[in-house]
């Protein structure tokens, strides 16, 4: 059976692309969040209809975002979180806190320095890793038994 794998979190690098390279020889389907910046912020008004005001061109972009982000998420066996470096992500601090209260298998990708103000989300994960291979090499090992 393929197992589903939801990759939430910072969208400026390459860490998706390099857990799907490093998972072409597993079973897995990924699933992710919009991660064209531009598009995710204006979806809302795109569709939906031009607002004045930022706070509800905003609002319906968010609303509009959670139907994907709900979806991916509830129906995953798990979900990869990941903070990057830059900014905040506190989108991804309500995924991760998502994933948790639907009983999801959480892995959370993040810097060391993190650890601190990350250190309620990585309680609540089932592993916390620093790099993309570190996630391929838990995906491998929860499919195969097999160590790297």
């Amino acid at each position: 059976m393929t197992m589903k794998v939801y990759l939430s979190g910072e969208i400026h690098t390459d860490w998706r692309e390099q857990i799907i390279e490093g998972s072409k020889d597993l079973d897995v389907a990924f699933s992710s969040p919009v991660t064209n910046h531009a598009a995710s912020d204006d979806c809302g008004v795109a569709i939906l209809g031009d607002e004045p005001n930022k706070f509800w061109h905003d609002h319906k972009s968010a609303k509009v975002n959670a139907i994907r982000t709900r979806h991916g998420i509830e129906n995953a066996d798990i979900v990869v979180v990941r903070f990057g470096e830059k900014y905040k992500q506190w989108n991804a601090a309500f995924d991760a806190g998502m994933a948790a209260a639907l009983g999801k298998s959480l892995i959370v990708l993040s810097q060391p320095d993190h650890q601190h103000p990350l250190k309620e989300v990585h309680a609540a994960a089932l592993a916390v890793a620093e790099e993309p291979r570190q996630v391929v090499e838990i995906l491998n090992y929860v499919l195969s038994g097999k160590l790297p």
